[in-house]
């Protein structure tokens, strides 16, 4: 079967930020609760004028300018992960394809696993490719979960986020993308909601989801790691969905692999839900310093559904 690498990262974020000082306006919280409880200072809110496909937008057009040999026209399949689209048709990724006139018409589709979506998203687009039904894909993670947050409510109002992640995917002899290991957990499924009973704002069940993350998650992390045949010493980066500061740093720990930088981008961007590994790793692609080409890096992302998803991909 063909394999397939990444080849390009884009993001986009608004340009409101919002301190934890901010919050104390809106909550009964503080900076050192929030802090201590979840590790987030600052976080981005859409300023009124992005939707979940503009943002996409802005992130596809970064990740495509930083593909030297990828261009619009060449994208044959898009893949866009979300859980806050507000129209159920046309799609957002149609929307990206318009935007960007991919008059070759690719194909076009929407995925919703809520947090683990974007990891989702990259194992079908890695599928397509090796069954030939594509060749180059763009895979987005996007959402504005502001619009699904109840601002009343401080213990999920101080998580919540907007913003975007892109990569570019492409046909390749050489296998930078490792089998994705996927599943859920069908019983804890309402554990992590936004539905129509709760005038669909985000909730969650947030003690069972900490349990289930720091007993759990190790050892489907494991999986992921020798799914790629690999052992954890040899990962050169952890990029888990930026969720909890508490959650990541425990976790990325228990993974084994001492040498890794791990991303901590909920510092500084807070919880977007399926935006947020692309997101992340974008981010630190784009700063002073950037991971090394042919570094191997950890995605793993959960969340909603109590769905997970997660491979290793070789930095281009």
């Amino acid at each position: 079967m063909t394999g397939s690498k990444v080849v390009a990262f884009g993001h986009f974020q608004p340009e409101r930020i919002v301190p934890n000082t901010e919050l104390e306006k809106l909550v009964e919280t503080s900076d050192e609760w929030i802090t201590r409880r979840v590790g987030i200072e600052e976080r981005r809110w859409g300023t009124g004028v992005e939707t979940v496909d503009s943002m996409a937008i802005k992130a596809a057009e970064m990740a495509l300018s930083n593909s030297a040999d990828i261009k619009a026209e060449d994208i044959d399949l898009i893949v866009l992960a979300t859980c806050t689209a507000t129209d159920r048709s046309p799609n957002m990724a149609a929307r990206v394809a318009n935007a960007l006139n991919m008059e070759q018409g690719p194909a076009t589709m929407d995925v919703n696993v809520a947090c683990s979506g974007f990891a989702h998203a990259v194992g079908i687009a890695q599928g397509a490719i090796a069954a030939g039904s594509a060749k180059n894909a763009l895979v987005i993670g996007s959402e504005m979960l502001t619009d699904y947050t109840d601002f009343t409510d401080r213990t999920t109002c101080v998580l919540t986020a907007d913003g975007a992640g892109a990569f570019i995917i492409t046909a390749s002899e050489d296998n930078g993308i490792s089998p994705v290991v996927w599943g859920s957990v069908p019983s804890l499924s309402d554990a992590v909601r936004i539905e129509t009973e709760n005038d669909m704002k985000f909730a969650q069940n947030g003690q069972s989801v900490y349990r289930w993350t720091v007993t759990q998650l190790p050892k489907i992390a494991s999986q992921i790691v020798e799914r790629a045949g690999m052992k954890p010493e040899e990962l050169d980066a952890i990029v888990l969905h930026q969720a909890n500061l508490r959650i990541i740093e425990p976790l990325a720990e228990k993974i084994g692999a001492p040498n890794a930088r791990v991303a901590t981008d909920v510092v500084y961007s807070g919880n977007t839900s399926a935006a947020s590994v692309p997101l992340a790793l974008s981010k630190m692609m784009a700063s002073d310093e950037p991971l090394p080409s042919g570094s191997k890096a950890l995605l793993f992302a959960f969340g909603g559904g109590l769905a997970y998803a997660g491979q290793i991909i070789t930095i281009p």
